[in-house]
């Protein structure tokens, strides 16, 4: 079984009462475990994590770039600020989705930029948490694709 990771910035851990009225009222175990079962039907065997803490996030891009891990981020607030989390990205040697719970693009100005959109295979953004879903997808096409 082909292994990604699912690996998730500041704030995420808080799912559930996070201001549910743009997050949701599922929680980040509600998550992982949607992802883990996701992965199972397509495959995949996924390792779900989260940190508040920039440098652990890159650590984790770091290693997956080295095995060659295809990665579905959700940078959080890195997305907009954050360029040592995209030039970890620029790293990677596999595929590597963005995916927002919410649509940034829908919310305030500032959260209109991605800073690591540029360097991602691709981004999913505004379909709750479907969008991990729909990032296991893509990342299973590519997969079979040879990308």
């Amino acid at each position: 079984m082909r292994q990604v990771y699912v690996l998730n910035g500041p704030n995420l851990g808080r799912l559930g009462t996070r201001e549910p009225d743009v997050y949701g009222a599922e929680t980040f175990a509600d998550l992982a475990a949607l992802c883990r079962d996701a992965g199972r039907e397509l495959g995949l065997s996924v390792d779900v994590r989260q940190t508040d803490d920039e440098a652990e996030l890159i650590g984790w891009l770091h290693e997956a770039a080295d095995g060659k891990i295809p990665v579905v981020l959700n940078p959080a607030a890195f997305t907009h600020y954050s360029y040592a989390v995209r030039d970890a990205i620029a790293m990677r040697t596999a595929p590597l989705v963005e995916v927002h719970i919410s649509n940034p693009a829908a919310r305030e100005e500032f959260r209109h930029t991605s800073v690591v959109a540029a360097v991602a295979t691709g981004t999913i953004a505004g379909f709750g948490l479907h969008s991990y879903v729909l990032a296991l997808q893509a990342i299973a096409s590519l997969e079979v694709a040879g990308a």
